[in-house]
């Protein structure tokens, strides 16, 4: 590799720029229901400002990470390309400190294009959500609560991807919040919690070492994959009420999410550092993006 070329490679990979789907998605979901509810045009500028910001809040989350872990991340012997972070520090290609002050710098960053939204389209908000963004991470990752060790980190990822990221897309496209379709939110929680279960099977061997109280560390990778199927089930069962809260209907769409479900459970045995569990992670990935593209793809192509 070109010595030139080394440091913005470094970049790149701790930038995972896969996991931005998790991000931008609930973002473009949100502002679309907006479109929806209002009646109006998509403001471009402010689908780009949203974007921007779920790209920095997504920088953010991973570089912040990434410093957190270092010590677990060293130990991660079954690191996948949707676990155990970038490597970047493990490897030695980027300094603690240039990526804990690049975190740093993505979080002022969002807090800055969430507060210039806010002024701009007169959601105060909009700066409310984007500091419980990143108090969210902060609650994942740092003490005090640091609770992706001590237990309930997934349920933060939930809060975020399900909850604070629509929203946030909904009120800066200038959706009302008593109108907020939360019927929508109710049935994207549980497979959104399903999938953040998933993309901690793979290290579960190190986040046990580590003494992290993952689900898969508590109960088993295969225990915890039928926990998956599960809460994916569940929000099968609020697809009617969730979809109709925004002028949708369930229909063979429906076979997508539930065939990759399917797959969670259909790969088996799944020991981490096999290629079992990275094919087991992929299908509980791809049941949760279903369901947040099939009414994101309703609502933008009516």
């Amino acid at each position: 590799m070109s010595p030139g070329l080394a440091l913005p490679r470094a970049w790149l990979q701790a930038s995972r720029l896969p996991s931005q789907s998790y991000i931008a998605l609930p973002l473009l979901l949100g502002q679309f229901i907006a479109v929806h509810a209002t009646g109006g045009a998509l403001r471009v500028g402010t689908l780009v400002a949203v974007q921007l910001f779920g790209v920095l809040d997504q920088l953010f989350i991973v570089y912040a990470n990434d410093w957190a872990d270092q010590e677990t991340d060293r130990r991660n012997r079954t690191a996948t390309m949707f676990s155990g972070g970038s490597r970047v520090l493990v490897e030695g290609r980027l300094s603690p400190m240039s990526l804990g002050t690049a975190a740093i710098a993505c979080a002022v960053a969002l807090v800055g294009v969430s507060v210039g939204l806010a002024v701009v389209h007169g959601a105060p908000l909009l700066g409310v959500l984007a500091v419980a963004a990143v108090g969210l991470l902060w609650a994942y990752s740092y003490p005090p609560l640091r609770l992706s060790y001590r237990g309930g980190g997934e349920l933060l990822q939930m809060v975020g991807v399900a909850g604070v990221l629509p929203l946030y897309g909904y009120l800066a496209q200038g959706g009302a919040l008593a109108d907020f379709p939360w019927a929508l939110t109710a049935m994207l929680l549980p497979t959104h919690l399903a999938c953040s279960i998933a993309t901690a099977l793979p290290d579960e061997p190190s986040d046990r070492d580590s003494r992290k109280r993952t689900l898969p560390v508590r109960v088993g990778g295969e225990r915890a994959a039928w926990v998956i199927v599960a809460l994916n089930g569940l929000t099968w069962a609020l697809a009617p009420l969730g979809l109709a809260s925004v002028g949708l209907e369930v229909g063979p769409a429906l076979g997508v999410p539930v065939a990759a479900t399917l797959g969670v459970v259909g790969v088996r045995p799944a020991p981490p550092g096999s290629w079992r569990i990275q094919a087991r992670v992929a299908a509980a990935i791809t049941a949760t993006l279903a369901m947040v593209v099939w009414p994101l793809l309703g609502l933008a192509w009516p």
